[in-house]
């Protein structure tokens, strides 16, 4: 073995075990996930333990890929040297990914003897009707090490498109022009100018390879021992040995790595897909217990006529929901710690002179607004003030929690000001008006709940700049 293969064999060792230890990490990342979170995520789990698999004993996947009738399944019987995948005159005969085995090779990857190749056929790119099955297709090649994108012309818009696509996420390609037998030697050559100049820049002209995987049969005359001659039709034998060649050469120069570097991105895609799913589910769960408390602290307020008591009361509120938070989160946070950081950020957010202005000011707002229709009313735009700014702290200590117990280079202040300008206010008090009227068991006569959140989320804004 040359040096500069076995530098490259070496690189290929550690970018596979650094593939592997990406991927048990990912996996034990999840099994840490709690119980609904695993069940919702596994999918991904399967997804991630396959490639794992994949890894430990050396599965190569080359995928075949191409528009309808262009010889796929053709391709894979004349690369293994018998038929596997079923063929159709008409085009259009693969439904589903179909994958075999590709035997007929001795290429193994180093260092794991039972490393396999497997060839995955897939359905064209443009059937009618098929646009499932295409996309299965691409969805196929994206997780390929090495893709065969199959023609039998030139490349259309369609052909371009995905083509680039497999490119910008770079996944090696080659470029197989298939039925070389339609073609007279000069159009062929023809047509493979213009290939390379399609693909001019994408992948290297060496990766552009003529095969014919399925030749129409012709006439042959035979002569005769006596001096006669006769014709005879028969099949040409496929022609695919460059192809074989090209993809083998590809393995044994940069195969472990290519292995290794497709995993580690699938990996990564994978990763930051259960990441964000887990933090969904986790968003959706904390905007459930968010409104639950923000309405228990309203009602409170609404119900207790003691503006200290309201302060005292809400931010006790506000302690149980920071630490219910946390545990959403994964965050074992003390009731006391979560008191800290929920005064923490309603101070930060001028909270105290809210708290003061919903105490004093909205009496006198909801008598203005249903001209002394009663206690019950009264305590509604109170209720709801107190109510608002828990749902401010706890989007905030959301945000926390969601950042790593941190506030990503920001400030309480400066996060709270964005959530309040974010989210729709409107929407957000109309849900806590329902909310408290349930428990304030209120059904007529009632203040608008626009008129009445436009005066709230007005002082929202002004107390926070």
């Amino acid at each position: 073995m040359s040096m500069t293969n076995q530098k490259r064999q070496t690189g290929g060792d550690d970018l596979y075990k650094q593939a592997l230890d990406s991927l048990y990490k990912t996996l034990s990342d999840l099994d840490r996930a709690r119980s609904r979170e695993r069940q919702s995520l596994s999918r991904e789990m399967d997804q991630i333990r396959g490639l794992i698999d994949k890894l430990e004993t050396g599965r190569i996947d080359i995928v075949l890929l191409g528009e309808i009738s262009t010889g796929k399944s053709a391709l894979i019987n004349a690369l293994a040297g018998k038929k596997l995948a079923e063929v159709g005159v008409q085009g259009g005969v693969t439904k589903k990914a179909l994958r075999v085995s590709w035997s007929t090779h001795t290429y193994k990857l180093p260092g794991l003897g039972r490393s396999v190749i497997e060839l995955v056929d897939t359905p064209g790119l443009n059937e009618v009707g098929g646009r499932h099955r295409a996309e299965l297709a691409c969805t196929q090649a994206a997780a390929a090490d090495l893709v065969l994108f199959v023609t039998d012309s030139d490349l259309n818009h369609l052909e371009l498109s995905v083509f680039q696509r497999l490119i910008d996420v770079h996944k090696p390609v080659i470029l197989v022009l298939n039925k070389s037998d339609l073609y007279t030697s000069r159009q062929l050559a023809d047509l493979k100018n213009v290939l390379a100049e399609r693909v001019r820049g994408m992948i290297p002209e060496e990766n552009i390879v003529v095969t014919s995987a399925d030749p129409m049969p012709r006439k042959y005359v035979m002569e005769m021992p006596d001096g006669t001659s006769r014709e005879e039709v028969r099949k040409p034998p496929p022609r695919v040995d460059e192809l074989r060649l090209r993809i083998l050469e590809i393995l044994e120069r940069e195969g472990k790595a290519l292995i290794a570097l497709n995993c580690a991105l699938f990996a990564e895609e994978t990763s930051q897909r259960l990441r964000s799913l887990k933090m969904e589910m986790r968003a959706e769960e904390a905007r459930r217990v968010i409104l639950h408390f923000c309405v228990i602290k309203g009602a409170a307020v609404a119900f207790n006529p003691v503006p200290v008591a309201d302060i005292a009361g809400g931010f006790a509120s506000d302690a149980a929901m920071v630490a219910a938070l946390g545990r959403i989160y994964g965050e074992d946070i003390s009731l006391s710690s979560a008191g800290g950081l929920a005064v923490g950020i309603a101070k930060s957010a001028g909270w105290m002179a809210l708290a003061e202005w919903a105490t004093h000011a909205a009496s006198h707002f909801v008598k203005a607004l249903t001209l002394g229709a009663g206690t019950v009313l009264t305590a509604l735009p109170q209720g709801m003030a107190a109510a608002y700014g828990s749902y401010l702290v706890g989007e905030a200590a959301r945000y926390y929690f969601e950042h790593d117990c941190g506030w990503a280079g920001s400030s309480p202040r400066k996060v709270i000001r964005r959530i309040a300008s974010d989210m729709d206010s409107q929407s957000v008090l109309a849900e806590i008006q329902r909310e408290l009227l349930k428990r304030l068991e209120v059904r007529s006569n009632l203040p608008d709940v626009k008129a009445l959140g436009e005066g709230i989320v007005r002082q929202v804004k002004k107390v926070l700049g």
